[in-house]
């Protein structure tokens, strides 16, 4: 029998929420609603301002105001704000806004620009911003947008910093996910960003997960994760019929479009606005997604 989630004051069921717009501006009550859906539904906590909310599309003002809301509306939910930039300064900068608009913790990435051009430039970094951080990290791995990976090397050497809380993995490497889990402690909270491999990685020690899917199914995602621990064969239904093709919709026409568009479907956005360079889903796109989620409905808990 698997062993449950290790626990977490962040929880286990968190939300990377997309970051909804109005003609042309963020779209705070918009953030709001949402917020407040996917909490009351089953998530424990929210992502803001991260991939699938368009981070890099926003100005420091708007990251402001994106944060902002979604801490109001949480009331006291963990929030956890991407924090991604290619600076260890602007790095800070953001952690800066994240503190003063009351979060628990940030997201940051290793820079998507410049990357390492030898060994140690990217515990460097890491070290640089755990230095002077006002929140707690949480390292977040996706290499297809950064192209680079947080390597297990890099991870066991900065485990033991007070200020690393865990790691949010979205490479799709199974095998580089369990090798975190075998070289961090209990107090390193490492969650799944794949959502195709989330039963697996929560069976083998993960804490929980970080998945778009949440924003639409929150209840779904945290039945899964605790099927994963205690009813691997429900576990196992949820993972393979509804939540690997509900992701691999988001994987082909894009996870910030996707999400928004079932979003609207579902009546928790009104608007599936998306920023350059990204685009909406045409008219075709947009009935595979529904076949997709027509497949879902009645099987998710809201």
């Amino acid at each position: 029998m698997p062993t449950a989630p290790a626990d977490s004051e962040y929880g286990t069921t968190l939300v990377p929420t997309v970051t909804p717009f109005s003609d042309g501006s963020v779209d705070a009550e918009a953030v709001a609603d949402l917020s407040e859906f996917v909490l009351s539904n089953g998530a424990d906590g929210l992502i803001p301002c991260g991939t699938t909310g368009e981070f890099a599309s926003l100005s420091l003002d708007e990251y402001e105001t994106v944060v902002s809301a979604s801490v109001d509306a949480a009331d006291g939910a963990p929030v956890l704000p991407g924090a991604g930039h290619t600076s260890v300064a602007g790095t800070l900068e953001r952690i800066d806004i994240a503190a003063d608009c009351g979060a628990d913790a940030v997201l940051v990435v290793l820079p998507y620009f410049h990357g390492e051009n030898g060994a140690g430039g990217n515990e460097r970094f890491v070290r640089a911003v755990l230095a002077e951080t006002e929140l707690p990290l949480i390292l977040y791995n996706i290499p297809s947008c950064v192209g680079q990976t947080i390597d297990a090397d890099l991870i066991e050497a900065v485990a033991d910093h007070p200020d690393l809380a865990g790691m949010k993995d979205t490479s799709g490497d199974l095998t580089h996910l369990l090798e975190i889990v075998r070289r961090t402690g209990e107090d390193f909270h490492l969650f799944q960003g794949w959502d195709s491999q989330l039963v697996p990685a929560i069976s083998m020690g993960a804490t929980g997960g970080i998945n778009a899917v949440t924003n639409y199914f929150p209840g779904m995602m945290a039945e899964t994760i605790d099927a994963a621990a205690n009813d691997l064969d429900r576990a196992r239904d949820l993972q393979l019929d509804h939540i690997a093709p509900l992701f691999n919709a988001s994987l082909e026409f894009g996870f910030a479009p996707t999400t928004k568009t079932i979003l609207v479907e579902r009546g928790v956005i009104d608007d599936d606005a998306v920023r350059p360079p990204l685009v909406e889903l045409d008219d075709d796109q947009k009935a595979a997604v529904r076949d997709v989620l027509d497949a879902t409905r009645g099987v998710a808990a809201e």
